[in-house]
């Protein structure tokens, strides 16, 4: 008992506390003022310079079989070509041209999809690329939902001069069920 006694362990917490007496901290109205910040970047945006590959607003770069489909439609949340892959399994195709494929030459590029699904129809869409003398960028599939979203894939370029335009080939639905997606865009940009 005189052991417990001399090490403290009848004590208190306010008699254990040997510390300085600190005055309660307040919060006033005033104590912090946000700096002026700009908005966050959405992904994608950041750090880079995008060159256009395909946009709505110009459908004469893309290419659709017989047996599909490419539309320019338009919605409250903007212009979009919805594509859909004919019972074949054919992909439709969108042109690169060869002036973007000599400022890709010899770097390693980032390719930026933005697209989403019909609503209520998720989809798996398939992407290929032929880039000619450049290569291409294997067979890449993603998952697409409803929400607007961006399906990015990385390609390094050999150091040569393409000889002509290239092509990205999208199939809208991979399990070929006739499921359409909408795209919004197509960008490039180079990994600095």
């Amino acid at each position: 008992l005189y052991f417990a006694a001399q090490t403290g362990v009848f004590k208190s917490a306010a008699e254990l506390d040997t510390a300085p007496p600190q005055t309660p901290p307040t919060v006033e109205d005033d104590d912090f003022t946000p700096s002026d910040t700009a908005p966050p970047l959405n992904s994608g945006e950041a750090e880079r310079d995008w060159i256009n590959v395909f946009s709505p607003s110009d459908p004469t770069l893309v290419s659709a079989p017989s047996d599909a489909k490419a539309e320019v439609m338009q919605d409250d949340s903007g212009s979009f070509l919805r594509i859909r892959s004919g019972a074949s399994g054919s992909a439709i195709s969108f042109d690169v041209e060869q002036g973007v494929l000599e400022k890709l030459a010899g770097k390693h590029a980032t390719f930026d999809i933005i697209a989403r699904s019909e609503e209520g129809q998720e989809t798996q869409i398939s992407v290929d690329c032929n880039f000619g003398e450049l290569g291409d960028c294997g067979r890449k599939r993603y998952a697409v939902g409803h929400e607007r979203n961006e399906y990015l894939f990385d390609v390094r370029f050999p150091d040569k001069r393409p000889g002509a335009a290239g092509a990205i080939a999208i199939n809208s639905d991979f399990d070929k069920q006739g499921k359409s997606v909408d795209i919004y865009e197509i960008r490039v940009a180079i990994v600095p």
